[in-house]
Parts: structure tokens; sequence; C-alpha cells
């Protein structure tokens, strides 16, 4: 499995907002500024974080972005999804698939063990846990 920059980039829009936690909504250009981050690029990825109801938008003149919940609440599992899709490392894994050999797959256990590892793992970070840990001086995660 490989994240592309449009997860990646996702995450880091996200923690972005999350750092900044205020009543005032961000606009898109400042956050590229501070990500080193194409907005054009940002305005693709925007619409499907928005639709998963992780943002907040307000259009206007104060307009912009803000987070809809707590950077608690957002997994990092979650927001990949989105703009990943599945997680999963092999095709039978995916929940709308179908495999005629799964009954009797001898790989089979491999795939699950490091689909249930991967899940699990970005399930357990948040954007918060990211925030915080930057903040704790360790660096960011690499995403």
């Amino acid at each position: 499995m490989k994240i592309s920059t449009k997860g990646r980039y996702a995450i880091r829009l996200l923690v972005d907002l999350g750092e900044h936690v205020g009543g005032d909504y961000i606009a898109l250009k400042d956050i590229a500024e501070r990500q080193n981050i194409s907005k054009k690029y940002l305005e693709q990825i925007v619409p499907a974080l928005n639709s998963a109801g992780f943002l907040s938008t307000n259009r206007g003149n104060h307009g912009g972005y803000k987070l809809a919940e707590s950077p608690a609440r957002i997994k990092v599992g979650d927001v990949l999804r989105v703009t990943e899709g599945s997680l999963a490392p092999v095709a039978c894994l995916d929940d709308n698939s179908y495999c005629d050999r799964k009954e009797y797959c001898q790989t089979l256990f491999i795939w699950e063990g490091l689909y249930k590892v991967v899940t699990e793992y970005l399930d357990g970070i948040t954007i918060q846990d990211i925030i915080d840990r930057g903040h704790a001086g360790m660096g960011d995660f690499v995403i």
C-alpha cells in the first residue's frame, strides 16, 4: 500500500486547522502557504473532506474552513479511507469484492493480518495525536 499525496496533504490540512482552532474560519490560501502545498491541489481535496464531515465551511469575505469536530475525534484511518479508498492490501478484502478462491486461499491469512495491523494502527492515531507530538518536539508523523 502506498499513500498518495492526496491522503498525506489531507492530513496536513486537518492538522493545520487543528493547530489553529478558534472561532475564525481559515482561508485555504493561508493553509497552502503554511503547509507549502498548492492551493489548487487543496481545493481538490476539500470537497471529499467536507462531504465526510471533517470540515465546516463558510463563504464570503471572512470565509474559509475549520474543523467540524474536535481533532481528537478525527482518526487518520478515516481520513485515508476518504482520500484513498479502501486500506485493504488486496482486492479480495474490500467490502464489495468477490473472490472465488477466498474459501481455500492459502495466503489469505497474510493479507488479513496485514490489513488488521494497518487499520488498527491508523485508527489509533488522531489529528490531535499528531498535533501533540509536534508540540512535544518529537517532530511530525511521516505520512
